[in-house]
């Protein structure tokens, strides 16, 4: 695959992603989420099925609508809704670090560059860069397990790992595909070109694929 082909590949996975159910970050979007619940929402999501960080963040957002919030709440309280995401016990302590941390550096608001908001307790690249495409509207390449794989396994890129990944994503993908590719790789991914038996038979860009490592 090259980028000869890659508008065309965007172009079909927009279609496939508009008719499966969409990411849970993209969903609170739609949902018109402000930066700080998506925020929240990408942090809660990680090492956890979209379907089950859906269910938490519903719950959740009955309590919470802004940081201020996660100073009302105990960490008692917080770690019993958000108790069935991954790493559930890590995430409590993060969230409650949340507010402080904003107010200190931040005057309270949520940052939009990938520099700030990896000073956020509970915010990696992956994170960041999700939450400044989704929240903000502005030019970031998330990569996750999805991307790194597929990308990969596309012949679009070789790369080791998602770091090295999103660095040649920069330099080779149009600016005009950095705030789809997260969201529309991740369903692609988890819909048909899954890590084992990849549902090449019924694939939308089966012809620009070269299948690497597809036995």
């Amino acid at each position: 695959m090259t980028n000869k082909d890659i508008d065309q590949v965007m172009e079909l996975l927009g279609e496939h992603f508009h008719s499966v159910q969409t990411p849970v970050v993209d969903l609170i979007q739609v949902q018109g989420g402000s930066p700080f619940k998506i925020l929240v929402a990408t942090i809660l999501s990680a090492r956890t099925k979209d379907e089950t960080t859906s269910r938490v963040v519903a719950e959740l957002f009955e309590r919470i609508s802004e940081p201020d919030d996660l100073d009302k709440i105990s960490a008692e309280e917080l770690n019993k809704i958000i108790y069935q995401v991954g790493f559930h016990n890590n995430k409590t302590k993060q969230l409650k670090e949340l507010p402080k941390v904003l107010r200190e550096e931040f005057g309270g608001k949520i940052p939009s560059e990938i520099d700030d908001l990896i000073k956020l307790p509970g915010v990696g690249r992956k994170t960041a860069n999700l939450v400044r495409a989704v929240a903000f509207s502005l030019p970031a390449i998330c990569v996750d397990v999805h991307v790194h794989r597929i990308c990969n396994r596309w012949g679009y890129i070789k790369t080791k790992n998602p770091l090295e990944t999103e660095m040649a994503l920069r330099k080779k993908l149009p600016k005009k595909h950095w705030l789809d590719i997260n969201s529309y790789v991740v369903a692609f991914g988890q819909s048909l070109c899954k890590p084992r038996k990849p549902e090449c038979d019924i694939c939308p860009i089966y012809r620009y694929c070269k299948r690497i490592g597809v036995s």
